[in-house]
């Protein structure tokens, strides 16, 4: 079952031609314990395209690719790849027959070179000595072949996160790979290294490979995909050209229903100021910031990776430590040196990564909720109130629309919106002044990423502050009522969000610090 042609140069088989189907998934059945994961789907991959794999949180998507990648066996239903039918595939046998997946958690070991991760498991050898030089040689001839300028000896731990995800590009080319899975690949990379991604992306197509593209950013859909499967709950729903189906249509059958609008913006008079940070410093990220924000707006932070905007809302919520600046909410200045101060103030954080710093994943639903808010539950003595547990339990479930047969589910086994429900319920328990969100809608799907918008013009319509950094443009755009851009550290431009262009900001995001040449 050796594949021996590589998916460099000429990567179909023999007889195979551009456009032919390489992989096609009939009546495919996956049952977990109380859950069906995949219900009859049907799936077909074509060479030389790149197929978009699209559906909400939950929709099978990722169950369906394992089962392509040799990670789960199907129940039932039949697998045919390069013409051969197989019932089922371990990942090794997968990767054999040409199957490469990237996930979004990338698989590096950061303390080995380039070419000891592309060879990891499969390290070329003269007798029992590692052969160093013929593996950095093959290495450094495949990212050449990607025009990937990455020396194969340099430590990947070293590299940034785009970087590594070249190697992981480049690491399934050298086994050969001809279907390559990529999951949510662009979630943590700038728009210039999302050009580079797709650059290298459509390298690929041009030279026969079969690309599963799963995302769920789906403005970036239009400037490489070919074709589209969607999925609901398990289900096959629909699939067709991409150029042949409208946005509406495709987020449509993604979620079951209309979404009237996919930034919905509601209007509110501007009210009195709420916060003000002045002349804020903490590292070289963070100098000199001064921003307000007032009643009934959003404000949403821009910039590129780096610009120091998730630096600037954790020295304000008192994650790290600040070198200089003022903060004042309602007019007075509150002291924060660390996260507890700004919670007691009514400021309060959720943070990028919402499974490592928003949440004990391990815990249920209710002891998240409970857990930031114990002094508002328990007695002098120090005994929680079941009561009043329950109830701001309840209100949070409810209010926020957390979709949970019950609060004692971990909160790990919730999809990535309801978590970051979860998050922000935890907070609200506390009448909060000013919500900071960073990056809320990383990773959830279209329909989620909506009940999040809405849940911040709640927010808004309350006279609570809402302070936001996002990465994705149409985001910012669609919902801020105002936008502060920042750049190496600096904020470099505020703009109205209806007054203004993607242009603009991307000026703004772009003004480095010129330096003093002596």
């Amino acid at each position: 079952m050796k594949v021996q042609n590589s998916c460099r140069g000429s990567r179909q088989k023999a007889g195979e031609k551009m456009g032919e189907v390489i992989v096609s998934m009939k009546d495919i059945v996956k049952t977990f314990p109380g859950v069906k994961a995949l219900d009859h789907v049907n799936f077909e991959l074509r060479s030389g395209e790149v197929m978009a794999l699209l559906g909400e949180n939950g929709a099978g998507k990722s169950t369906l690719m394992k089962i392509l990648s040799g990670v789960y066996t199907k129940d039932s239903g039949t697998m045919t790849i390069f013409g051969t039918e197989y019932e089922n595939l371990t990942p090794k046998q997968a990767q054999a027959v040409g199957v490469a997946i990237i996930h979004q958690e990338l698989n590096m070991c950061r303390h080995l070179s380039v070419a000891e991760n592309m060879f990891l498991g499969r390290e070329k050898v003269n007798g029992i000595v590692l052969n160093d030089r013929e593996m950095e040689a093959e290495a450094a001839k495949i990212l050449g072949d990607l025009k990937i300028d990455i020396d194969p000896r340099q430590t990947v731990g070293d590299l940034p996160v785009s970087k590594q995800q070249m190697v992981e590009i480049a690491k399934a080319l050298s086994i050969h790979a001809k279907i390559l899975i990529m999951d949510e690949p662009t979630s943590s990379l700038t728009a210039k290294e999302i050009d580079e991604l797709f650059r290298i992306i459509r390298q690929l197509k041009a030279d026969g490979c079969g690309i599963v593209y799963i995302s769920h950013r789906l403005e970036e859909l239009k400037a490489i995909v070919d074709r589209v499967t969607i999925m609901r709950d398990g289900q096959y729903i629909t699939d067709g050209n991409f150029k042949d189906m409208t946005m509406d249509q495709i987020i449509a059958n993604m979620v079951g229903r209309e979404i009237k609008e996919q930034f919905p913006r509601v209007s509110c008079p501007k009210g009195k100021k709420i916060f003000e940070v002045r002349n804020l410093n903490a590292g070289r990220l963070v100098r000199d910031i001064n921003f307000s924000l007032y009643e009934g707006e959003i404000v949403g932070f821009a910039g590129l990776m780096g610009a120091g905007r998730t630096e600037t809302t954790r020295a304000i919520f008192g994650v790290d430590p600040k070198t200089g600046g003022e903060i004042f909410l309602d007019g007075k200045e509150v002291k924060i040196s660390c996260p507890m101060d700004a919670i007691k103030a009514g400021i309060v954080l959720a943070p990028e990564d919402r499974k490592k710093d928003g949440l004990c994943t391990k815990l249920s639903i209710r002891h998240n909720l409970a857990l930031p808010n114990l002094d508002l539950i328990c007695s002098k003595l120090g005994v929680i109130s079941r009561k009043q547990e329950d109830d701001l339990c309840e209100k949070a479930v409810k209010d926020l629309l957390i979709k949970t047969p019950t609060v004692e589910v971990n909160a790990g086994n919730l999809s990535g919106g309801n978590q970051q429900k979860v998050v922000v319920g935890k907070w609200l328990a506390r009448n909060s002044r000013v919500v900071i969100f960073d990056e809320p809608t990383r990773g959830i799907d279209v329909g989620a990423k909506v009940e999040i918008y809405n849940l911040m013009n709640k927010l808004k319509q309350e006279g609570i502050a809402v302070m936001f950094v996002s990465s994705e443009m149409p985001e910012v755009l669609g919902i801020a009522d105002r936008i502060i851009v920042m750049c190496d550290g600096r904020i470099t431009g505020e703009v109205s969000a209806q007054e203004t262009t993607q242009n603009e900001i991307l000026k703004y995001a772009t003004e480095f610090e010129k330096k003093q040449v002596s």
